[in-house]
């Protein structure tokens, strides 16, 4: 946007940050400064982490005249999800050290670290660094971790997809030299320019600048309006759920490897309540281009969205407003001259499918690659079960590539089949449930962190998803249901971290143990499910499903028609009239 006075406060803030730098490095050097000030809080997104508090101790510790536990949550780029054994035991130590001694699996393929304090971040951003992995734009207004269907099949296509996520991931890294000076080369707070005498900062101080850096050649000096997420998919295997992303790539190859790619754009998901100007949205088809071209394709979608999206208003700010707004025709034609080329027709590839990855499978090449469910992607030890001492010892006595998957699972790559047995074992006698030990819903289920850390919950997440998807278990099996495949997404807030929006349910947090429900999403990722109720409480969500589950085993066309697909199917009167009949919704 030209006229200045309609930017958000957060466009200014970007623009005077000299490069993502601010004062961060000034707080961070000062023990006496508890947390970052509001500006500087959008700044340090950039470099990876969240500024946030301990939600369950703030109103207690309110009430005793104190400030809050303020704390960080710091996420690692890693491209497809893809990690060496040696990098994970490096996150492994440092969680120990810095964080609340557990990793989060994230819904893009990354890694979290919770609970980090101020004086922590500099020593943890500085050593995930030196063990050859970064954090710079892990959160923020640019290109966010780029994610790549999770298989580790050996054949070409696949990794020429692993190798493309690297090469867009690189290809969109910010420019900025800020980030190494503050956190790898260590530098302190120190000011290189005077400034004018006459300029005092808030606290009306003389104080100096440090140094700046050239524009950022892809993203300017305003970076994008918002976030920027993309994503590569396979005909048959659409983990990521591409469609859900402001770019979707689905690669159409042969034996020879991949020959190109279905480009889709504005997909999205944040939303809020009762804002019929926000909502989700499935990416639209933009066109194909072959391999070569792929990279300066999604250059031209992130420039045409850094032109043309909303900064005024950070709700509004995504690239789904400016292709719903604004028609695919219209979007085609910049986006082609941003290009430099026409985009050919999308390629038919049938239809989408999502692939099983849990327990063993074949890799194709005589090895075989474990993948192992890890509820909530949260890889902790507690007295029940001992995940992340399993998984520190398989990589040290294995030293096998892993994969975090989109689903917040991880999978073992490249194992001998001499070698299984032991592996299991190593699981086994630390009490790690495998893929066999859980029924279809347990597996495909996903939730986000929610409380206690996130700043945008408005009820639990992962806290309760064991709960919740206890409830809508026992509910199946009273109907002899339990071994259907169904997506149950469940969420904190409207947000949709854990991809809500396209689920055959999805549990979105509406307030304090109240939730709005959505039916009716295809497995495969490509259709936005309904919504059924305003607000459902969280013991009641099983009894609010039921008459859903009976419907569906009673009217299904036939055992290959999934519950989505139904839900779908029966169209909006039925569905209400199912929301209505068991009386367990206390809003519709």
């Amino acid at each position: 946007m030209s006229d200045e006075q309609k930017l958000s406060h957060v466009e200014h803030v970007k623009i005077a940050s000299r490069g993502l730098r601010g004062k961060i490095a000034k707080v961070v050097a000062d023990d006496s400064i508890e947390k970052f000030d509001e500006d500087d809080e959008q700044l340090t997104k950039f470099h990876g982490f969240y500024q946030g508090y301990n939600r369950d101790t703030a109103t207690p510790r309110k009430k005793q005249g104190l400030d809050k536990e303020w704390e960080m949550m710091l996420r690692t780029k890693l491209p497809g999800g893809r990690i060496k054994a040696e990098q994970y035991l490096a996150l492994d130590i440092l969680a120990e050290k810095f964080s609340n001694e557990t990793l989060r699996v994230t819904s893009r393929q990354g890694l979290q670290f919770h609970c980090v304090l101020k004086g922590d971040i500099h020593p943890l951003i500085q050593e995930i660094n030196e063990a050859m992995m970064t954090t710079l734009g892990g959160c923020g207004d640019v290109v966010r971790n780029v994610m790549a269907v999770p298989s580790p099949l050996k054949i070409a296509a696949y990794k020429e997809i692993e190798d493309m996520a690297q090469i867009i991931s690189d290809a969109t890294l910010p420019t900025t030299t800020g980030y190494h000076e503050m956190w790898v080369e260590g530098k302190k707070y120190e000011p290189a320019t005077p400034r004018p005498e006459d300029a005092q900062d808030r606290e009306g101080e003389n104080v100096r600048w440090e140094k700046t850096d050239d524009v950022d050649p892809l993203y300017g000096t305003q970076w994008m309006p918002r976030k920027f997420k993309i994503a590569i998919a396979v005909p048959e295997d659409n983990t990521v759920d591409a469609l859900t992303n402001d770019v979707g790539l689905i690669a159409i190859y042969d034996d020879n490897g991949v020959q190109g790619y279905n480009v889709y754009i504005g997909g999205g998901f944040g939303m809020k309540h009762n804002n019929a100007d926000t909502y989700p949205r499935v990416a639209t088809a933009l066109g194909y281009v072959d391999s070569a071209d792929v990279l300066d394709a999604c250059k031209a979608v992130i420039k045409f969205q850094r032109d043309h999206g909303d900064r005024g208003d950070r709700q509004h700010a995504r690239l789904k407003y400016v292709v719903e707004e604004n028609g695919m025709e219209f979007c085609t034609e910049k986006i082609e001259e941003y290009f430099g080329k026409k985009f050919a027709p999308i390629k038919d590839f049938g239809k989408l499918e999502v692939k099983n990855h849990l327990g063993w499978q074949e890799q194709g090449d005589g090895n075989c690659y474990l993948g192992v469910p890890v509820t909530s992607g949260r890889i902790k030890d507690t007295p029940e079960f001992q995940m992340r001492k399993a998984f520190r010892q398989l990589a040290h006595k294995f030293d096998k590539p892993m994969i975090l998957m989109p689903t917040e699972d991880v999978i073992f790559c490249d194992i001998k089949e001499s070698e299984k047995a032991e592996i299991e074992k190593i699981l086994r006698d630390n009490h790690v449930e495998l893929a066999e030990d859980h029924l279809p819903v347990e597996l495909w289920a996903m939730s986000c962190v929610a409380l206690p850390t996130c700043g945008k919950a408005l009820t639990e997440g992962e806290r309760a998803r064991v709960p919740i998807i206890s409830t809508v278990t026992e509910t199946l099996k009273k109907h002899g249901l339990e071994q259907e495949r169904m997506a149950v997404r469940i969420t904190g807030c409207p947000n949709g971290c854990s991809r809500p929006y396209v689920g055959d349910i999805g549990i979105v947090g509406r307030a304090p143990n109240l939730y709005a429900m959505y039916i009716g999403g295809d497995f495969e990722g490509t259709r936005l499910n309904h919504k059924v109720a305003d607000m459902v409480k969280v013991d009641q969500i099983g009894n609010f499903l039921e008459p859903f589950f009976v419907a569906f085993k009673n009217e299904r066309t036939n055992d290959n028609e999934g519950f989505g697909d139904f839900c779908e199917r029966i169209g909006e009167d039925r569905r209400k009239e199912l929301a209505a009949s068991s009386g367990a919704a206390k809003k519709l």
